[in-house]
């Protein structure tokens, strides 16, 4: 069953991990158990639930609950699932959400080294790069570089 709240003002605590909590308070690397990390978009969310992750909460665009959001709502159990007007939601972001849906859900373990190169050919190791756009750059010119 989903559980609705609805949101009218952009300062509700509830929006504190959507709006003003940092990448470093999310990561939680003094108690990983506990990481999170927030998906945007449903066809993100739907991988990421596809992959076994769990969801914590949800923003939702009001106007996406019964539509689009629906079906992955439904697949989110009880969580909280917070409801706002797209003029709410432009003041977290700036700019209207990509189709409007935003879901905190909990980073798994990570992997062992062992586990991530016992089949590996090759292996790149990015310390310190904490933006997913300067990874794909990075890729690209791995492979342009053969």
């Amino acid at each position: 069953m989903v559980n609705i709240i609805e949101i009218h003002d952009f300062s509700a605590p509830e929006l504190d991990i959507y709006a003003r909590w940092t990448e470093n308070q999310l990561l939680n690397r003094k108690d990983p158990a506990n990481a999170m990390f927030i998906a945007e978009s449903p066809k993100v969310i739907q991988t990421a639930l596809d992959a076994g992750y769990e969801p914590i909460s949800c923003l939702v665009e009001k106007k996406h609950v019964e539509g689009q959001a629906a079906p992955i709502l439904a697949q989110c159990g009880d969580i909280p699932v917070y409801a706002a007007e797209f003029d709410v939601l432009t003041q977290l972001t700036g700019f209207g959400l990509t189709r409007g849906m935003l879901c905190v859900m909990r980073r798994k373990d990570l992997p062992s080294v062992e586990d991530v190169c016992k089949n590996a050919r090759r292996i790149a190791i990015l310390e310190d790069v904490m933006n997913p756009t300067n990874v794909g750059a990075i890729f690209r010119s791995a492979a342009a570089l053969g």
